[in-house]
């Protein structure tokens, strides 16, 4: 595989899980980083094959960005990719340590939970205001009472 063999495995890898601008950004930087290295003196095998697997390093970037929330897509094709690859007798489970398992909570959920929370939130309020009112009138009551008592006697 040559640099840009390599550097169009990354792009198709990143296109299915980050934004247009972070694949560009990415394969910019792996791009200048292959240069810089054979202008070092290194060969551009030695340099590839230090970087392993154009779908790896994309699977990497990819979970980075989900885990700093800069998901923008799926990992299932590559899945779909290094699970036909692997499946072809290599027997070292691959799939099923790296395989990406997204849970997806449909919006209609998350506003139900939220209108459950807010109903709850609501609930608890007015019952303690239920409960703490009588004690508040008293006192307010008392002290309207105290107040008109200290006003009569000036």
């Amino acid at each position: 595989m040559d640099k840009r063999e390599f550097l169009d495995k990354l792009q198709r890898a990143l296109a299915s899980g980050v934004s247009s601008s972070q694949v560009a950004e990415n394969v910019r930087y792996y791009q200048d980083y292959i240069e810089s290295e054979i202008r070092k003196g290194r060969n551009e095998q030695e340099v590839l094959e230090q970087l392993g697997d154009p779908r790896l390093l994309a699977k990497s970037i990819i979970e980075a960005n989900k885990r700093s929330g800069a998901s923008y897509g799926s990992n299932r094709e590559y899945d779909e990719e290094v699970s036909q690859e692997t499946s072809g007798g290599s027997g070292d489970n691959f799939d099923e340590r790296f395989k990406q398992r997204d849970i997806k909570i449909p919006g209609w959920l998350i506003m139900v939970i939220a209108t459950v929370i807010i109903i709850l939130f609501i609930g608890i309020a007015t019952s303690l205001i239920s409960v703490l009112s009588p004690v508040i009138i008293v006192v307010l009551v008392i002290l309207l009472i105290v107040k008109l008592f200290q006003n009569n006697t000036k």
